[in-house]
């Protein structure tokens, strides 16, 4: 049980970085670059503390740290700069989507020969992201915030690839959160730079609560879980951000994004599911 609800805890701080940042930049009270380099500096101090109290060192110099750092400031600029137009909870449908099926794709080309079940539903995941991508009448967005979100997509993509053989998932995080602030300040800094009251508590709050406090808790409970279960449960993070994006900013729910988040979950959890295709089989 406890297991459960720390699972279902990190869940919903997972989504709540798509409500967090959606609130604060559709409010105005922020904008999407001083959010982002808010959101990164607050994880990074959070992270920190984290690995002080723990105990270890700081990974700053080692293999893949700037592939991580870079591709986290992907993310992070991608993320922001969507949500500017996007829905919350399409905007995490369309990151979740890209993420799956790019690192469905890479798994594919660089390890085994998927099988015939796993080809499916990252085929059917791949549609649902297609219509969650197509400009419509009341989708939510706009072409523009989802080619930013599938950006945030890739870049979140390549800095899971990236971080697979961490010995030390958590002290790597935390290092690649400290060096990607000084790359997100040299890439955004400009002006037209504004910060109120609110949008700062917002961003700190995405940064050290529902970023540094639920990577280090997804690091706790990842070891306890199955692969597939592992895989499985995440894709309850679009569905749970469609639903607060609907509560909690009153959000429309299209007959669009419900497909698209049936055809994106539904072939994921296809792929994800299916027994490994043994070696050569087609």
């Amino acid at each position: 049980m406890r297991l459960i609800l720390l699972t279902c805890l990190t869940m919903l701080a997972f989504a709540a970085n798509s409500i967090l940042n959606r609130m604060a930049v559709d409010s105005g009270t922020i904008d999407p670059s001083s959010f982002a380099i808010i959101r990164v500096l607050a994880g990074a101090v959070m992270l920190c503390m984290i690995l002080t109290v723990r105990g270890g060192g700081l990974p700053i110099v080692a293999p893949g740290r700037v592939v991580g750092a870079t591709s986290l400031a992907a993310y992070m600029i991608g993320f922001s700069l969507a949500y500017v137009t996007l829905d919350a909870g399409l905007g995490a449908l369309i990151l979740f989507g890209t993420v799956q099926v790019t690192m469905f794709a890479w798994s594919a080309a660089r390890e085994a020969t998927p099988s015939s079940r796993q080809m499916a539903g990252a085929g059917v995941a791949f549609v649902g992201l297609v219509i969650a991508l197509w400009p419509s009448e009341g989708a939510g967005g706009d072409v523009m915030g989802a080619m930013f979100m599938v950006i945030a997509g890739l870049g979140w993509a390549a800095y899971t690839l990236a971080g697979k053989g961490a010995r030390d998932p958590l002290a790597a995080t935390a290092a690649n959160f400290v060096t990607a602030l000084p790359l997100l300040l040299v890439l955004l800094m400009g002006a037209g730079m504004h910060a109120a009251p609110t949008g700062i508590g917002l961003a700190v709050l995405a940064g050290a609560v529902t970023s540094g406090l639920g990577y280090a808790l997804w690091y706790h409970v990842l070891p306890q879980l199955a692969g597939q279960t592992a895989a499985v449960v995440q894709l309850s993070v679009p569905i749970i951000a469609i639903a607060l994006g609907a509560a909690l900013l009153g959000e429309a729910i299209s007959t669009s994004v419900i497909a698209a988040a049936v055809l994106v979950v539904g072939g994921i959890a296809l792929a994800v599911t299916s027994p490994k295709a043994p070696a050569g089989h087609k």
